[in-house]
């Protein structure tokens, strides 16, 4: 399926690319290079047109060289647009500032290590078009080159999502297409630490999955650790809505049945003299096990509470700033 417009043309439809770079040195010109000739008007497999109108690479305090290599891409290439963030505030807040910033009818995510092939670009806009859908992921139909236990991982965070936490939008991905409204819409109004798929899942009903295959890393390995992909999962966890909070109000009525259950237990051993019940003995099981339900609700809840707090402050999602944050060390 594919638009016209009153003169009968087949509507041109301009796409804004957002990449985050935190270590970006050896990969932003290969993209940029793959992404040149697509700034002239492309025509999809099912008749479509559109072409990439801007590239916006957000520094999100990258610890390499990226600044000077973004500075010299936009030298050379006009569609080229550097975006610098203050410090570093991660992938998703670096994409809600690269969002904000666009002016593309479409707009479109993508990583920098070059896994991702622009040319899916064009699938994906199908997909969206003949869909009448406004937010498509891609949908890697091969491993990510990210090892064994990290995508055995991934995909376990993406069940949960989906079949625990009622997600409605499906398995998510960092390559996605987004109507330019909905996704500077959602950039505006994006609270801090909120997980940016949750954000979208808020103002969507649903989103298409378009199938893609993923090429292996260029330059270096990913960095995040298994600490900050934790960490990425408590986000996508907390912002999902208050159903780990229902969850511990279940843990705790089955472990007060738990507890009548023991208690009735010893009792009937008791007056049946089978065997002798040492009170010490059940008091330590008890006492273990509620404390630790106890500390577990606890830190749930505190969780909780430090995400509302920090919206509650205005803590922002990010600051962008006239240059990158090094600018500041090399002054006198």
């Amino acid at each position: 399926m594919h638009e016209n417009d009153s003169a009968g043309q087949i509507t041109l439809h301009e796409i804004s690319v957002v990449v985050p770079v935190y270590q970006g040195e050896h990969t932003l010109a290969a993209l940029t290079q793959e992404i040149l000739p697509l700034t002239t008007p492309q025509v999809t497999a099912e008749g479509n047109r559109f072409r990439i109108l801007e590239l916006l690479f957000v520094n999100d305090g990258a610890v390499d060289r990226s600044a000077d290599v973004m500075r010299e891409l936009a030298s050379r290439h006009s569609f080229v647009r550097p975006i610098w963030l203050s410090r570093n505030y991660g992938q998703h807040p670096a994409t809600l500032a690269g969002m904000a910033s666009t002016v593309g009818e479409w707009i479109v995510t993508l990583d920098e290590d070059g896994q991702q092939n622009p040319l899916d670009i064009g699938p994906m806009i199908d997909t969206a078009l003949a869909t009448g859908t406004r937010l498509v992921y891609a949908k890697p139909t091969n491993p990510a080159p990210h090892g064994f236990i990290r995508n055995v991982l991934s995909k376990s965070a993406k069940w949960i999502s989906t079949k625990m936490l009622g997600n409605r939008i499906g398995a998510f991905n960092s390559f996605r297409l987004i109507e330019g409204e909905i996704a500077r819409g959602v950039a505006a109004y994006c609270g801090s630490n909120v997980f940016l798929d949750v954000a979208l899942s808020w103002v969507v009903d649903t989103a298409e999955h378009c199938p893609v295959t993923l090429r292996p890393e260029r330059g270096r390995p990913s960095g995040y650790t298994f600490s900050s992909l934790f960490s990425h999962f408590l986000q996508l966890v907390l912002t999902s809505g208050t159903l780990p909070l229902r969850l511990v109000s279940l843990m705790g009525a089955l472990s007060i049945i738990f507890g009548v259950l023991i208690s009735a237990f010893a009792v009937w051993e008791r007056v049946q003299n089978r065997v002798p019940v040492q009170g010490w003995t059940s008091i330590f099981i008890v006492t273990c096990l509620f404390s630790g339900l106890i500390l577990i609700s606890l830190g749930v809840i505190s969780e909780y509470l430090g995400v509302a707090v920090s919206m509650a402050m205005g803590k922002p999602a990010y600051l962008i700033t006239s240059h990158p944050s090094e600018n500041l060390a090399r002054k006198p």
